[in-house]
């Protein structure tokens, strides 16, 4: 049979009028417009949260909450900056969870003896299944006990590349302290691994992120945890402990202190004030394994230097080296000094630019370790 077109066009018109739905209702009339319509409140609102972050760079006030410091007197000042050892702890999640199995022992390996000490290879348990590694020295004519240097190396290094074939650009950073009549511990940080991808530093800190840590706090604490082990043995003085090193090396020269008071002396070189200075000239420039909470708004370099003080603390970096290495310490020392200045202790800080590059300045660094160790 055939159907008319103007009965088909009739069923099209009710259909597309809604005159009629499925159910025999008529459908509810709905309000439209473009997607595009809220481009401009998403415009909007980058530049609120813009504004906000600019307003966040500028507050000081959770800071000065948060660090409190009593000036009258060095055992006061150190109790009031608990508080902010803590929150600094919980930032980067420090200590990190776990402890190692009571069957796991630290060893000591003799490697070797030469004119001026003996060298242990060392793997001290940490956490599950974790060590803290490096090599130990004594001074071959050492006398009664000695005072302990934790020797730290940087980026891509090894204790190897700091102690042995004249040190590079670490110098005497290891063998100076065995010359000066120290025992030195030059412990190995993870910067590279064969076998494993170029950037397995960046991949594990972010792993242990997900998990409540990081690796600047595993590695800050394999350095306490070593100072257990190493301030029972009979050659060290535990009242007598000192701390060096250069770049990556100089951040833990700050971290381990300022959790761990048994290191009365410290001596970062080419490494204060990076951060904040990659930061003022990128937001986003900062490698990823110093980021955490609160980098910035609370915890810079410049303050950190309240959970060392009134512990004996010196800074340096090269005149000739990258400005991220020089110049963030120039703009951020005097607010680290100004701590030691109002306890009447002024000479034990130390912020000094020197004639090199991006290395260990071997003569100012011990003088200074010399006087407070």
């Amino acid at each position: 049979m055939r159907i008319k077109p103007f009965i088909i066009l009739s069923a099209i018109l009710s259909v597309c009028s809604g005159v009629v739905s499925a159910s025999g209702q008529t459908p509810p009339r709905l309000y439209n417009e473009p997607v595009s319509k809220s481009n401009p409140l998403r415009t909007e609102q980058a530049r609120e949260l813009e504004g906000y972050i600019a307003t966040l760079r500028k507050d000081t006030s959770r800071l000065a909450l948060l660090l409190t410091p009593d000036y009258s007197s060095p055992k006061a000042f150190d109790r009031s900056t608990e508080s902010y050892r803590k929150a600094f702890a919980a930032s980067i999640g420090y200590p990190p969870p776990g402890q190692p199995a009571a069957t796991e022992k630290p060893r000591f390996e003799l490697i070797a003896t030469d004119d001026i000490a003996t060298y242990h290879r060392v793997h001290i348990p940490v956490l599950p299944g974790v060590n803290a590694e490096g090599i130990y020295a004594v001074p071959l004519k050492a006398k009664g006990k000695l005072p302990l240097i934790i020797s730290m190396h940087g980026g891509g290094g090894s204790p190897e590349v700091a102690l042995f074939n004249g040190g590079g650009n670490y110098h005497n950073m290891v063998r100076g302290a065995l010359t000066e009549g120290y025992a030195v511990f030059a412990p190995q940080h993870l910067f590279q691994a064969d076998g494993y991808p170029g950037d397995v530093r960046n991949r594990i800190d972010a792993r242990l992120r997900l998990l409540g840590t990081s690796i600047s706090a595993v590695e800050t604490w394999k350095i306490t945890k070593s100072l257990d082990t190493l301030t029972k043995r009979p050659e060290i003085d535990a009242k007598r402990i000192g701390m060096v090193g250069l770049s990556y090396g100089g951040f833990y020269a700050l971290m381990a202190p300022a959790f761990d008071k048994r290191i009365k002396v410290t001596a970062s070189s080419c490494y204060y004030g990076v951060q904040e200075w990659r930061y003022l000239k990128s937001e986003l420039g900062l490698p990823s394994d110093f980021i955490h909470m609160d980098r910035i708004s609370l915890f810079q370099d410049s303050d950190i230097a309240a959970l060392i003080c009134p512990r004996a603390l010196h800074l340096q970096a090269g005149k000739d080296d990258d400005d991220d290495h020089r110049d963030g310490g120039i703009l951020l020392a005097p607010k680290s000094k100004a701590y030691y200045t109002k306890l009447g202790i002024e000479d034990k800080f130390e912020f000094t630019v020197f004639d090199g590059g991006h290395e260990w300045r071997d003569d100012i660094a011990w003088a200074f370790i010399r006087k407070h160790l």
